[in-house]
């Protein structure tokens, strides 16, 4: 049976893009998952992403992003409320429910990131993790249990995922083969397929 890495970051719009189109290629093929959150800024700076990004490049992407939302009948905030913002919090919450289990992970992540890209709210803020968690069958008290746990398991996630050669989010591994990017799903579709 085939297993996926995901790593990825919880107000990342390129993971709010992806939508749950990983998961159904998973079920498609009885792919196994595991949830990798991790802190996309610090995963860039070890990676070589340089920290000055250049203006005509930023209004490219908000308008591809938007382009790419409307391909997909998502809706998008050019500038979200509050992006950039803190990710721990919800990626503790997305550690502490695959830990627990009974609930809709992919469903969780969406969730979180169309909170971000759609929704204009916070997700470093407690009401809406626990919105997040109730909407994809998981116990809302998840966003404040096992916060070590999650904060240990956070930080091993982007030492992961830099020895691993992850260059950023999302990024879907099976074994040694490596897609980065929600345009890269088609790619992770035939791997596990077998015809590429």
């Amino acid at each position: 049976m085939a297993h996926i890495d995901y790593y990825f970051a919880t107000i990342s719009p390129f993971v709010y893009l992806a939508g749950t189109r990983m998961e159904a290629i998973a079920a498609k093929h009885g792919a196994t998952i595991t949830y990798k959150p991790l802190d996309g800024p610090a995963l860039f700076a070890r990676m070589g992403k340089p920290a000055e990004v250049h203006p005509a490049r930023v209004d490219y992407g908000l308008q591809d992003r938007t382009r790419q939302a409307a391909k997909l009948g998502l809706a998008m905030s050019a500038r979200p409320a509050f992006f950039p913002t803190n990710r721990a919090p919800s990626s503790y919450a997305v550690i502490a429910a695959q830990a627990a289990g009974g609930g809709d992970m992919g469903v969780l992540v969406h969730a979180l990131t169309r909170a971000c890209w759609a929704e204009d709210r916070n997700v470093a803020e407690d009401d809406v993790i626990r919105a997040a968690l109730a909407e994809a069958g998981f116990d809302p008290d998840l966003a404040s249990r096992d916060m070590l746990a999650s904060a240990e398991a956070y930080g091993t996630n982007l030492e992961e995922a830099v020895a691993r050669g992850v260059i950023g989010v999302p990024f879907y591994m099976v074994g040694d083969a490596r897609f980065w990017g929600q345009d890269r799903l088609e790619d992770l579709d035939l791997h596990l397929a077998g015809k590429i």
